[in-house]
């Protein structure tokens, strides 16, 4: 992840997944530079189907 563009990833606590802001989840209709609060709140982790409150900001 660039620091430049100013996207963020955002790990669930509960598995691990990276939710990355410069990738976004266009399998599941979130394209690539959506923001962390632009992703639907119903929005869950694809590997654990962790809530988006599960999720932290983390630095890479």
């Amino acid at each position: 992840m660039s620091v430049e563009n100013g996207m963020k990833s955002y790990m669930c606590v509960i598995c691990g997944f990276i939710y990355e802001e410069e990738k976004g989840r266009p399998e599941e209709g979130i394209p690539p530079g959506t923001r962390w609060e632009d992703v639907p709140e119903n929005w869950k982790c694809p590997d654990c189907a962790a809530i988006k409150a599960d999720f932290e900001m983390i630095e890479i």
